[in-house]
């Protein structure tokens, strides 16, 4: 699936079935489908020459959980020296932060994160909306509704929906890191 999603593909070290079951466990809810299927198939690398998307990894600087906790923490750390901050949300529902479980960060600073809500969605795959927060940690723009969504997305003119209004397409690439 991912050889459609990016027309340049080099597979990276990826996860084995045992880590993503270890990230389940420690996150307390399933991983998304296609998020497997990329740490599967793509594993640890750079997608549209600006996204790093953590995996399941022994690798700590890598590895989902620990990539998800520190993004977490320092968000948290920042936002304690901002007196009434406020996100400011697509559709204007600020709850999807509350649900928010990052795994994902651009070279530019902005971080993605699904809104974990469990259950199936209507075509009945295990899915969380994808969203991303822009570096400056106030606007949070939706993404996509999987992650091949959200990467076909960044490749074409809905990144300035998602990145901002300067932003132009990425490539359709992903360069696995060389272990």
């Amino acid at each position: 699936m991912w050889q459609t999603v990016f027309a340049e593909f080099t597979a990276g070290p990826k996860s084995d079935p045992a880590d993503l079951d270890r990230a389940e466990t420690e996150l307390g809810f399933p991983l998304p489908e296609s998020y497997r299927s990329f740490c599967l198939d793509c594993g640890i690398g750079l997608a549209s020459g600006s996204v790093r998307i953590a995996i399941p990894s022994p690798t700590e600087s890598a590895d989902l959980v620990t990539r998800s906790e520190l993004i977490a923490h320092s968000i948290a750390s920042v936002l304690e020296t901002r007196e009434g901050h406020r996100f400011e949300v697509e559709g204007d529902d600020p709850s999807v932060v509350e649900r928010a479980c990052f795994f994902g960060e651009t070279e530019a600073g902005e971080f993605l994160f699904w809104d974990v809500v469990v259950g199936a969605d209507q075509t009945e795959r295990r899915e969380y909306e994808i969203w991303v927060m822009a570096a400056d940690l106030e606007s949070v723009r939706f993404g996509g509704a999987d992650l091949p969504d959200l990467m076909r997305r960044l490749q074409g003119p809905a990144v300035r929906g998602i990145l901002g209004m300067g932003a132009e397409p990425l490539s359709s690439s992903f360069l696995g890191q060389v272990s």
